[in-house]
């Protein structure tokens, strides 16, 4: 599949309407976080989000909403979490959601910590100085996307944690994405366009059950 397919876009697709997912997207995920306190389930967080979506006017969501809380914080996106798990007083969670507003898709996630838990705070800032590191590099190297998936696993290595490899970022467009099937960004073989890809950073402590979630649209950095 070459670039131009890899990167097609349905005839209503605008990129400012791109730049509005995201930023409603974001909201979200920060109106999610003020609920989250000890004691409450992935499951709850779920419900509760429904809540923040639509005082949003989130039209609908284009994958399951992702709330991952202590060891579930290792957990692929395809792996189901260990069922029972509650957020602790000093524990971890994040978050991961994909909607769609003014039909077209935001993606973003990110990592928080409550309580006193220098290890997971430290975890989740490495999450998000990674993925700011390679989308660095995107902007001014124009690296094609497996050069930034291999990057992001070196850097993930020297700064300590493991790197989850399965994890290789993704396309999103004018909603669904799905039909132009643009494959993974860490397969990509040409410098990712502005606005059209997703890259997902996730890395997980060397010896402890907890890791971090970052990611957000390859594009201009969010206001």
């Amino acid at each position: 599949m070459d670039a131009q397919d890899r990167e097609a876009v349905g005839q209503r697709f605008d990129p400012a309407l791109m730049q509005h997912a995201r930023t409603l997207t974001w909201q979200a995920l920060h109106g999610i976080r003020e609920r989250m306190r000890p004691g409450i389930s992935e499951d709850e967080a779920r419900a509760e989000a429904k809540q923040v979506f639509e005082q949003l006017g989130m039209e609908r969501l284009w994958h399951p909403v992702i709330i991952r809380i202590g060891p579930n914080t290792t957990k692929t996106y395809r792996e189901p979490s260990h069922p029972g798990v509650r957020l602790a007083e000093n524990d971890s969670y994040f978050i991961d959601l994909g909607l769609v507003f003014s039909g077209h898709e935001g993606d973003v996630g990110d990592t928080f910590v409550v309580g006193h838990a220098p290890e997971r705070e430290a975890c989740a800032q490495a999450a998000r100085d990674l993925f700011q590191e390679v989308a660095a590099a995107w902007r001014d190297e124009g690296w094609n996307g497996q050069k930034l998936y291999n990057y992001a696993s070196e850097r993930a290595e020297m700064m300590g944690w493991r790197f989850n490899h399965a994890i290789k970022g993704h396309r999103v467009s004018d909603f669904p994405h799905s039909v132009h099937k643009g494959g993974d960004l860490g397969d990509l073989y040409h410098t990712p366009g502005k606005g059209l890809w997703i890259l997902e950073i996730q890395i997980v402590h060397p010896t402890e059950p907890f890791g971090a979630f970052y990611e957000d649209l390859l594009a201009d950095p969010a206001p």
